[in-house]
């Protein structure tokens, strides 16, 4: 990132001084004023050490949910369809953590019956994976 903040100012610099040079209601000077007006905030990303300078990951990660909304119209029953939910949020909270989904629902499954329901929340993907260590 540290790589990215002199290409950024000089950006910044230069947005600030073409604005002055365009119409403000042209595409262009429309494109700069929004930019400009945000510029602290679409630039973010490189000051903070934490944010992403876009959001590829997570789109990447709600594709399925997304592809399965389609295939969901056709899971037989509202209640079938809330159940699969489910389970790919379940999947898909297991990838984002890099839990064995088939290791965690072993385990789970063979646990479940005895384990006290005000503590089921212990059995989530990522919360399970802390006690496997």
């Amino acid at each position: 990132m540290e790589n990215a903040v002199p290409i950024l100012k000089e950006l910044g610099k230069w947005m600030v001084e073409e604005y002055g040079k365009v119409l403000p209601k042209s595409p262009i000077g429309q494109a700069l004023a929004y930019s400009i007006k945000r510029w602290d905030k679409l630039s973010a990303y490189a000051f903070t050490g934490h944010l992403y300078p876009d959001n590829n990951s997570i789109e990447n990660s709600i594709r399925p949910i997304a592809l399965g909304r389609k295939n969901h119209l056709f899971a037989g029953s509202h209640e079938a369809a809330r159940r699969s939910a489910m389970l790919y949020s379940l999947m898909g909270t297991c990838k984002m953590h890099n839990v064995n989904p088939g290791e965690w629902l072993e385990n789970i499954l063979s646990v479940i019956a005895d384990h006290p329901v005000n503590r089921i929340n212990e059995l989530l993907p990522h919360i399970w994976i802390l006690k496997q260590k």
